[in-house]
């Protein structure tokens, strides 16, 4: 299945002045919006309150969130805890103020309880709440944290594995726009507030590996193309294979989109934040594997000599330094 001609000779390195400014501009605008607004910090990041609440009868997780929402608990998050009886309730305690201390400051987790069990029995009398507890800020600094450490070293392993399996220029290319696609991606979730909280961390994560797979299908499609082509320029090689790959990674990036649509519309609002994240960095990651990799390895010099084999009867082709 097609949706563009296998041979077509669109320009897209011809553009690369305007595509790799526009990527940097972008980079530079979203290191702005992250460093000014900053991300939006859901509860599993910024500490809050969390309890348990069972119910005698199978109970909907929507009712729940929609019975909070009318007693003024608006952000609240609803979650099963794998049956269809008992729910997790998180909440900032600013979202119940009679329930801080006036003296202190402190959490008053007594007070918080019973304020969400009156507020659920209005509709539920079996709602039992249980195990009140606060979660310190500095819970969800280290959860940050090792998010930061775990992208840092999906990057790196993306390096390392590129380095192997093609030359060190792709590796380096590869790295950089994932670097673009991640920033860009948390510079739009900057500008319109979306909460950030784990699934949306999981997306960011899922966003680098699905961005990767994009640009090692041109990688390899490149690395075919400079070892059948005889005198083909590299401007040409790298051109011929955003072409000739360019069917695949428009319909699977379609594809994708659809199937987070799907999660987004019929998935329930636990996972809107995963799909919303996923949605963007699929556009812009598939944006930067036409526009920016190939540049990149354009301007960082790659040839036929760095992606052919070594051998004692070719020694002019061996690998440059």
């Amino acid at each position: 299945m097609e949706i563009f001609n296998h041979n077509s000779n669109v320009p897209f390195l011809g553009m690369r002045k305007y595509s790799v400014a526009i990527a940097l501009g972008l980079m530079i605008a979203s290191i702005l919006l992250i460093a000014t607004k900053g991300l939006n910090y859901g509860l599993d990041f910024t500490g809050g309150v969390s309890m348990v609440v069972d119910y005698d009868q199978p109970v909907q997780i929507a009712g729940v969130r929609d019975s909070l929402a009318k007693g003024g608990f608006e952000h609240a998050v609803v979650q099963s805890l794998g049956g269809t009886r008992e729910v997790s309730i998180r909440m900032q305690p600013k979202d119940d103020p009679a329930a801080m201390q006036a003296s202190d400051g402190k959490v008053n987790l007594d007070r918080i309880a019973a304020d969400v069990s009156k507020v659920l029995q209005a509709t539920r009398p079996d709602a039992k709440v249980k195990s009140p507890e606060f979660i310190s800020a500095e819970v969800g600094a280290e959860l940050r944290s090792d998010g930061t450490v775990a992208a840092v070293f999906v990057m790196l392993g993306i390096m390392a594995y590129l380095w192997i399996r093609f030359e060190r220029r792709f590796a380096i290319a590869a790295v950089a726009t994932e670097v673009h696609d991640v920033l860009v991606t948390l510079g739009i979730l900057a500008l319109v507030q979306r909460e950030f909280d784990m699934t949306v961390l999981a997306s960011v994560l899922a966003v680098i590996g699905y961005s990767i797979n994009d640009k090692v299908v041109v990688f390899d499609r490149i690395r075919e193309l400079f070892r059948l082509a005889r005198k083909a320029e590299p401007e040409e090689i790298l051109n011929r294979s955003i072409n000739n790959t360019l069917s695949r990674t428009i319909i699977t990036s379609l594809f994708t989109a659809i199937t987070m649509g799907a999660l987004y519309f019929f998935g329930g609002p636990a996972v809107h934040g995963f799909a919303i994240t996923m949605l963007i960095g699929i556009l812009v990651g598939t944006l930067s594997s036409i526009f920016v990799a190939s540049p990149i390895l354009l301007w960082l010099g790659v040839s036929k000599k760095d992606l052919m084999p070594v051998t004692r009867e070719n020694p002019e082709l061996a690998r440059r330094p």
